[in-house]
């Protein structure tokens, strides 16, 4: 489905078998990410580094996800018993939408830095992904028309899960987000998911995402 050269698809191989070695994922999303050309969705002159396992900058004082944090936030999201829709909050250069566009039916993703939007949508448009719908806005508010969600997946670090989020959670779907740790100067990635007597809580991991702000930054 992507048309990489052969340097870039050894060099990806290589990172997902890091990562499969690390127990990170599924067979299933591993596969994905194989796939996935993360190099794209980087400028140019730092593409080179675009196979190692770090966050990189994508501009607007924004990154791409570490990929080792991808497969955890990914496979978490698979993990649903149903993957007809995906809401991502905070759209950045698209990789994880790229993903996510191969592990549920229907991507809907949210940003709100309309040139980070546009790049990402130019972006999917020439890896020819056709389920992805994108809106240039505040994530705060998710995207209610369209829910609920069998899964919710956060892309920046709230001080807590904005209601509105968890409100759009499908029963038995989850929420993944990082939020900041009171124990600690940091934050953890969380997964809660929705059961009949409210959200089932579990910690993945300590991350470090880019805190998530309120409204819009419109491109000149």
């Amino acid at each position: 489905m992507f048309g990489i050269g052969m340097t870039s698809a050894r060099a990806r191989a290589r990172l997902v078998n890091k990562l499969a070695a690390q127990d990170l994922a599924t067979a299933e999303v591993l596969e994905i990410m194989n796939d996935v050309p993360r190099h794209v969705f980087v400028d140019e002159a730092i593409a080179h580094r675009a196979y190692d396992d770090t966050v990189l900058p994508i501009g607007f004082q924004q990154t791409i996800s570490q990929p080792t944090v991808v497969a955890m936030m990914s496979n978490a999201a698979a993990g649903v018993s149903e993957r007809s829709r995906v809401l991502e909050i905070g759209t950045g250069c698209g990789y994880q939408t790229a993903i996510l566009s191969r592990l549920f039916d229907e991507v809907f993703t949210i940003e709100r830095i309309e040139p980070l939007q546009l790049h990402a949508r130019r972006t999917l448009a020439n890896l020819e992904i056709t389920n992805v719908t994108f809106k240039f806005a505040d994530g705060h508010e998710g995207w209610p028309e369209y829910g609920p969600y069998n899964a919710v997946i956060g892309t920046a670090s709230a001080e807590e899960v904005p209601s509105e989020l968890s409100d759009q959670v499908a029963m038995n779907g989850r929420l993944i987000m990082p939020v900041s740790n009171a124990l600690f100067v940091g934050q953890s990635l969380i997964q809660w998911e929705r059961i009949e007597t409210g959200f089932r809580k579990r910690d993945i991991c300590g991350v470090r995402f880019v805190p998530m702000l309120k409204g819009i930054e419109a491109g000149p």
